[in-house]
């Protein structure tokens, strides 16, 4: 009977846990505002982590690449504490990525509301415009 999650998984899950966890809790920067770990990818040795995260709060480009940056300068002390924590052979070298997709996932679900918005004021218009017709 085959596994469901492969180790490469299982690790991957475990570390998105604890870095979002340590990040919360250890990394003291003010230009880190909150961050969420969207995502970890493990290569099939465990050498390398990419660790996806998205940031709220930062509205442009410039300043969630400049974030994601702060974070990879703290990647020794990230690995060291993930050292302390989870009970592996080697912890994995952390790489830092910026995950555009939540910004872009807010931004479709804003333009999907503007046009439920609209839509429901264009329906009411008409509605008004067809009961003044009916009276006269």
């Amino acid at each position: 009977m085959p596994r469901e999650f492969t180790r490469k998984d299982r690790v991957s899950d475990a570390l998105q846990r604890e870095l979002a966890e340590l990040i919360r809790h250890e990394v003291r920067d003010p230009r880190l505002g909150m961050v969420n770990v969207t995502a970890v990818e493990v290569n099939r040795d465990l050498a390398h982590a990419k660790v996806f995260v998205s940031f709220v709060d930062t509205d442009s480009d410039e300043e969630c690449q400049e974030a994601a940056g702060v974070l990879n300068g703290a990647a020794g002390f990230l690995r060291s504490r993930l050292a302390k924590q989870m009970q592996m052979r080697t912890t994995p070298r952390l790489h830092f990525i910026y995950d555009p997709s939540s910004k872009r996932g807010q931004d479709l679900s804003a333009l999907i509301d503007s046009a439920v918005k609209s839509d429901k004021k264009h329906h009411l218009d008409s509605d008004t415009s067809s009961d003044t017709s009916e009276e006269d």
